[in-house]
């Protein structure tokens, strides 16, 4: 593809001329337009074209001549044609020399021959080449379309790439993992995620094509070798980029480029259809997993089998950890976005979430499934012989150190539960992990763990603190310690709690509340006459202890 010199020389208008230097060569030189120049040449002339001179002006300076034929060669032309017979009659021996030392194209025309022949006929080639060009370019812009519409992949793309182009292709996405390539320097490939062995080389100020994506062209040195980058966009989007490889940038020529320009549609055109797909996946697998633990899905053959194509076995025994995610701030943490990584997955904090829970499922050996829903996280973990509050430990050891690496100021509260037998497993250990976590977050705050098994307690008092009858018991015995308390601005309910904590020593209780000896005994003394309980009496107590704890998760809810 592309004009010749060899094809012009063999035009009937030059059917007189000579071909005096670099006759090696027709057949390697391209004529990209053609152009008649006369001293002086200045920056008239761009690379690969054909040049017509009459050499006026210098037919009575030789030394004049050579330097106009020297700045002919220096602005890239392909070959000058000199008319002679007017002017110049016959070319001097030294630029016949100083074209043979540049490999450089020299012809001699007869004066009869016109220019305006010359230039008709060889803008005609020149026209109908780039129209030739134009047409196969189309041809292979549909061929690439159709490998994407037809499902085929990267691989096939860079297989016609390399066909029509003939340069080492690889395509990588956005995270340098090389995705296809063909006939391309293995240790590029290997120096891919070695951002300091990428040096990047500024913009050559020659151009050696006017095609408007040359100088979206970037330019690096990867192990003394080089390699060429064009950036697949999409949607104002970065999605990976096409590496190529040339021995001469004259390779990159109108076709090349416009090859290369459809080659970066396909292959945005891929990305965003894998997208489609891989999002389109995770929203089954969310739904299938919301579903499962939410309601009173039953665990049958068919749960089974569509659990199955989706990436799932849930024949295994899993505990389940339901987690409550937040900053400190109660916002998105902003600041810390800008870092995060726009891959074709989760573009939020759900996407480090689930990184890190897949990261350490792999490393303990154990399969997750996990699913997130307005601000809560899901976790199916595998279980073993292993007790369950040992393996989530250590599970969420490995999962918040590095979340508390990348995300600043994020803090999580867990509720655990074990594994369950039955035909609602799923919801029912999700049941259980999301009470462990409301009673933990009442009780204890942000940021902990809570077990089910470690709120039996809890549970009952919640049960037991929707009785009428108990409430109104509570009530009455609670209220004047209440009144006291916002009165006085005591705190003898906190007195109490920590009297009863140290099972009724008055020296420890003392120490606790850092209060005088005297102090705390006339602080029990109040207590006792404004409920009539006596500290002392096991029943009295008792019910004192329990309307305390009663009116504490009243009061949290």
């Amino acid at each position: 593809m592309g004009l010749l010199v060899k094809d012009v020389v063999q035009l009937s208008v030059m059917e007189t001329a000579k071909v005096k230097t670099g006759k090696d060569f027709l057949s390697e030189k391209q004529v990209e337009w053609i152009s008649v120049i006369e001293v002086p040449v200045e920056n008239f002339v761009r690379k690969n074209e054909f040049v017509l001179s009459t050499g006026i002006g210098c037919e009575d300076d030789p030394i004049l001549l050579e330097k106009f034929v020297q700045d002919v060669i220096d602005s890239g032309a392909t070959a000058l044609a000199f008319a002679t017979g007017r002017y110049i009659y016959d070319i001097p021996d030294r630029v016949l020399q100083l074209a043979e030392q540049h490999n450089f194209i020299l012809i001699d025309i007869p004066w009869e021959v016109r220019f305006g022949d010359i230039l008709q006929m060889v803008l005609q080639e020149i026209n109908e080449d780039k129209q030739a060009g134009r047409e196969q370019a189309e041809g292979v812009r549909q061929e690439l379309i159709n490998c994407v519409l037809q499902g085929k992949g990267l691989q096939e793309i860079s297989e016609l790439l390399f066909v029509h182009t003939k340069l080492p292709i690889a395509v990588i996405d956005e995270t340098k993992t090389l995705r296809a390539k063909r006939s391309f320097d293995q240790e590029i490939i290997d120096a891919l995620d070695q951002a300091a062995q990428w040096q990047k080389i500024p913009p050559s100020e020659v151009s050696y094509s006017d095609h408007p994506l040359y100088h979206h062209i970037e330019e690096f040195i990867i192990n003394n070798k080089t390699c060429f980058q064009l950036s697949i966009m999409s949607n104002h989007s970065k999605q990976g980029y096409l590496l190529f490889q040339v021995d001469d940038r004259q390779q990159l020529n109108w076709f090349v480029m416009n090859v290369l320009e459809h080659a970066l549609t396909a292959c945005a055109l891929y990305f965003v259809k894998e997208n489609a797909i891989e999002l389109t996946e995770i929203r089954l697998r969310d739904n299938f997993l919301l579903n499962l633990a939410k309601n009173h899905t039953e665990v049958t053959n068919q749960i089974l089998s569509k659990a199955q194509l989706l990436g799932y076995d849930l024949s295994r025994p899993y505990l389940c950890i339901v987690g409550d995610i937040r900053f400190k701030d109660d916002t998105t943490n902003s600041q810390h976005t800008k870092d995060r990584p726009r891959t074709s997955s989760l573009q939020s904090m759900n996407y480090y979430f689930q990184k890190e829970i897949t990261n350490a499922g792999n490393l303990l050996n154990r399969k997750t499934m996990t699913t997130f829903d307005e601000g809560e996280v899901i976790i199916f973990l595998e279980a073993d012989h292993i007790p369950y509050m040992e393996t989530s430990n250590q599970f969420l050891d490995i999962i918040e150190r590095r979340l508390h690496e990348l995300l600043t100021g994020i803090y999580t509260s867990w509720g655990i539960a074990a594994h369950k037998d039955g035909h609602y497993v799923f919801h029912e250990s999700y049941e259980e992990a999301r009470t462990a976590l409301e009673i933990g977050m009442k009780q204890k705050g942000n940021g902990e763990r809570t077990f089910f098994s470690d709120t039996r307690i809890n549970r009952l008092l919640m049960a037991l603190s929707h009785d009428t009858d108990i409430a109104d018991i509570v009530k009455d015995t609670i209220q004047p310690l209440i009144q006291y308390d916002k009165k006085r601005q005591t705190d003898l309910i906190y007195t109490f709690m920590i009297y009863n904590k140290y099972k009724g020593n008055v020296s420890q209780t003392a120490r606790a509340l850092n209060l005088h000896r005297q102090s705390l005994l006339h602080r029990l003394r109040n207590i006792e006459s404004l409920t009539q309980l006596s500290l002392v009496d096991s029943d009295d107590l008792f019910l004192l202890e329990l309307s305390v704890r009663l009116w504490m998760l009243k009061k949290m809810e």
